[in-house]
């Protein structure tokens, strides 16, 4: 009887805390915080700044922010960067900020001085309501929820896996 009363416990406080994970708390636990962040508000009234998505070329394709430039995650390669003055403003993305603050980091030891990273990436942005387009420029809902552990953290449109 013991036991199961200790058993039940844990399941429930095992619940209790996956029922319980955001994006906020999911980047509390895996970021160091080394790239400043910028809201997803405040990207979306900002101009001349380069957005670069770091998430695979399978959820870029899916779906990304407009004009935002695939630069990719595990095949990063800073030397195919066309961006000549390293004061640009530049912010990197993926699907909640994790990938994108690594991205981040290299991009700052490379030199690169104006460099932030989404808050809650595209899974916020989506949540906001904010537009979001295909690979052939076109509006859509989809959204590349990276996996169904990650996906639980997007609300908002239509995942994808």
């Amino acid at each position: 009887m013991k036991y199961s009363f200790l058993f039940f416990c844990f399941l429930f406080s095992i619940s209790t805390v996956n029922s319980q994970r955001t994006i906020e708390k999911t980047l509390e636990k895996f970021n160091k915080k080394s790239v400043p962040y910028i809201s997803v508000e405040e990207l979306q009234t900002k101009k001349n700044t380069t957005i670069l998505d770091s998430r695979e070329i399978e959820e870029f394709t899916i779906s990304h922010l407009k004009n935002a430039i695939w630069v990719g995650y595990k095949d990063f390669d800073i030397t195919t960067l066309n961006i000549k003055d390293k004061n640009t403003p530049i912010v990197v993305y993926c699907s909640i900020g994790v990938r994108s603050e690594n991205i981040g980091e290299k991009l700052v030891a490379n030199g690169f001085t104006n460099v932030k990273n989404l808050y809650g990436g595209i899974f916020k942005w989506v949540e906001k309501d904010f537009p979001i387009v295909d690979s052939e420029g076109n509006n859509t809902k989809k959204v590349h929820a990276f996996s169904k552990h990650w996906g639980k953290l997007l609300t908002k449109g239509e995942k994808i896996y």
